[in-house]
Order: C-alpha cells, then structure tokens, then sequence
C-alpha cells in the first residue's frame, strides 16, 4: 500500500497520521476507527465489519455512518453485525437475523 493511501484513509477516519501515537494508547473508539482504516485501505469490494461503532462517542458514530452510508452510495457491499437495531436500520438495505442457529431474513 503506497503511503498516501495510507495518509488518506486515515483522514477518512478521522485520525491524524502525523500524531505518532502508538496504538496501545488509544481509546476504544480510535482503535475502531483505526480497524476501520485497515479495511478500507485495500479498497475491498466486500467490507466485513462486527460491532463498528463499539467504543465510539455520538460524534464518532455520526461520522462513521456517513463514511459508510458513503461507501454504500458508491456501489460498496458492507455486511454489519450489530446488536443496535438503530445502526441497522439506517445502514442496510437487507436485514437478517440469527433465529436458532438459522439466518432468516426481517
């Protein structure tokens, strides 16, 4: 990955790549969003994310649902697991649910 991809995405995020923090000092909220980073720098076709706006403040989780409300616009296929039917609701077009082990359709 060329490093202005690098750059880049991490202002897509919302992180500052010149702070040189390391990552053990971050908060719960800025590893998210730097996982959030890792997976969009391949600019993968298919984006897989489990519980993304854990550890987020209600800044943080209005930016990342227009970042991928965004993606979505763009043609992206996102698959989110998540127990907050609000992220859900507002992110997907299809909805699933576990139902004893089964993926059913809501």
């Amino acid at each position: 990955i060329k490093k202005e991809r690098m750059i880049e995405t991490m202002h897509i995020v919302g992180l500052d790549p010149k702070a040189r923090k390391h990552v053990e000092k971050y908060s719960l909220g800025m590893r998210q969003r730097l996982g959030l980073a890792q997976a969009l720098m391949e600019d993968p076709e298919l984006l897989v994310l489990d519980e993304p706006f854990n550890g987020l403040d209600n800044t943080g989780v209005r930016e990342m649902r227009d970042l991928l409300l965004g993606l979505r616009g763009q043609g992206r296929t996102i698959l989110i697991s998540s127990h907050n039917m609000e992220d859900i609701n507002q992110l997907c077009d299809t909805k699933c649910e576990m139902d004893a082990g089964h993926l059913v359709v809501i």
